[in-house]
């Protein structure tokens, strides 16, 4: 079965109108732009001069009101630039200053994996 083209909808539900993994947004948060890397399936975060690192404290914020529209131009490059699912992650500043995702699973995505030695039990 094909696909539904752009703009239908699937079930009741428009999904090309925002990334599903990016309706976490309030209108007055922050955000951070990732992908993973189509060679190695790592995962990166967009800096501020516009190259991908693999750690989270490298990203640049970008206001939750503009961050649609730098989505929009990226997914365009996004084989260009050798990358895979990009999108956009709420943040926080932790206590520290350190940029913290908003949701469990970029939480993981950004630290590691939820399973840790440390976190085993004995």
């Amino acid at each position: 079965m094909a696909p539904a083209p752009a703009g239908t909808p699937v079930q009741g539900i428009y999904f090309d109108v925002v990334d599903i993994r990016s309706n976490r947004r309030d209108a007055d948060g922050q955000s951070v732009i990732t992908a993973n890397r189509l060679l190695d399936g790592i995962t990166v975060w967009r800096a501020a001069d516009g190259s991908w690192k693999e750690r989270i404290a490298e990203s640049a914020l970008v206001s939750n009101t503009e961050v649609e529209d730098l989505l929009s131009s990226l997914k365009g490059k996004a084989q260009e630039l050798g990358l895979v699912g990009i999108y956009g992650v709420q943040v926080q500043d932790d206590t520290d200053g350190k940029i913290i995702p908003v949701t469990a699973r970029e939480r993981i995505r950004a630290f590691g994996p939820s399973v840790h030695p440390e976190f085993s039990p004995l």
